[in-house]
């Protein structure tokens, strides 16, 4: 039994497991398959929170170009899914068959070298993640190893967000350019749009969420994520005990890359298509906004924050047409301003406490009496004290005492 519970306490089971009966449980229950796929479509920017979590909580480099790594992971899932859209038969009508809408009207008449590998299922998938992690690898190697870290580091990723998505948008016959990919129906003639397609997407990307996580809280509980902790307070004390600071910090960046890149590809898959607009600095900072809010030293956190930003944002869209960026900016500067640590650290500084101090005063109050406050005892019978022995009295007489 301690066993157990130290390995709940441990690797926080208790609200993962919570986490996964609302994702898995009670929201498929509850909602209609329009808002579960918004929901599903949410739960893909939770990838990118939860990487956030490690290269930003944990490794102490904060990151404002993680939309690039999302994008990566969408554009490659979503050029597979484009080659399978534009078989010959389907694109007969154009001048060159076979090849995406987009390359045809840019007069590109053969499908070019980079597309080819996109023809394949398996290698897309490992694309999917090692085209995101290569390019998180290049970036921070270069800078890390030069000790290039705080704000510098997070303009350099600004700059990145940026030069990427103008170069998406500048290579409209290779890319889509500004409108993207779109037009993504069917996995390997498997219809992406149907109901049933959808449920299956949504529980993909749960199980691929959790999985994510627990891998996270392993990397957090073992020698490294030590390493990583007090290499984000004392990186100085960290590189005198002859670890080399750099390798952590690339590590941490390229494991949050290849999550924002599974995040991605499922976006692109349920969604059904893929644009600049989700690779920019906007949308960065955003996905940083959802880490802050939930928590950044809290994995499970970064999954409720990313759920109620975007909630929050598609309730007030949807209820103040005029007003919802003014009522988002209001959330996240109240947030922040209150909750310092997120929705992580008000539970663990307030909500935690007060439970706790609640069942000890249930528990104390079980075992007092409620008028005193005093232990029970259990009554005491006293026998009455005897009386003197009169003997036979005379008729007349009374033997009661005056």
């Amino acid at each position: 039994m301690n066993t157990l519970k130290s390995l709940i306490t441990r690797y926080q089971l208790a609200s993962l497991v919570i986490l996964t009966l609302l994702l898995a449980v009670v929201l498929p229950l509850s909602l209609d398959i329009f808002r579960l796929n918004l929901v599903g479509k949410y739960l893909t920017y939770a990838f990118v929170a939860v990487g956030l979590v490690m290269v930003w909580g944990y490794g102490g480099v904060l990151s404002l170009g993680q939309g690039v790594f999302f994008g990566l992971g969408g554009y490659a899932m979503a050029m597979f899914l484009k080659l399978e859209a534009s078989d010959p038969i389907t694109t007969k009508i154009q001048s060159t068959p076979g090849i995406p809408d987009f390359m045809d009207w840019n007069q590109i008449t053969e499908l070019p070298l980079m597309w080819l590998p996109f023809k394949s299922f398996p290698l897309t998938l490992i694309l999917v993640i090692a085209v995101p992690t290569l390019l998180a690898w290049i970036i921070s190697y270069a800078m890390f190893k030069r000790r290039v870290g705080g704000v510098y580091f997070a303009i350099i990723t600004q700059a990145v967000a940026l030069i990427v998505t103008v170069l998406i948008i500048g290579q409209q016959g290779y890319t889509g350019g500004v409108n993207g990919m779109t037009d993504l129906k069917t996995l390997l003639g498997w219809d992406t749009r149907t109901d049933s397609a959808k449920y299956i997407l949504y529980y993909v990307c749960v199980a691929l969420l959790i999985a994510s996580i627990v891998l996270c809280r392993w990397i957090q509980t073992s020698k490294l994520g030590t390493l990583l902790l007090a290499m984000r307070d004392k990186e100085d004390r960290v590189r005198f005990s002859g670890y080399d600071v750099s390798n952590f910090k690339v590590f941490t960046f390229c494991l949050a890359a290849g999550l924002s890149g599974i995040g991605g590809a499922l976006f692109s898959l349920q969604v059904g298509f893929m644009s600049p607009s989700f690779v920019g600095i906007v949308p960065s900072i955003e996905m940083v906004i959802f880490a802050a809010v939930g928590g950044r030293m809290s994995l499970v956190g970064a999954v409720y924050g990313t759920l109620l930003v975007n909630a929050g944002k598609t309730l007030f869209s949807e209820s103040f047409p005029d007003l919802w960026l003014f009522l988002m900016a209001g959330l996240f500067i109240g947030v922040t301003m209150a909750f310092p640590m997120g929705l992580a650290g008000l539970w663990e500084s307030h909500i935690a406490p007060w439970w706790k101090n609640r069942r000890q005063a249930l528990r104390d109050a079980s075992v007092k009496t409620p008028s005193t406050g005093t232990p029970q005892q259990p009554p005491r019978i006293v026998d009455p004290a005897p009386g003197p022995d009169l003997g036979e009295l005379p008729d007349g007489v009374s033997g009661q005492r005056v």
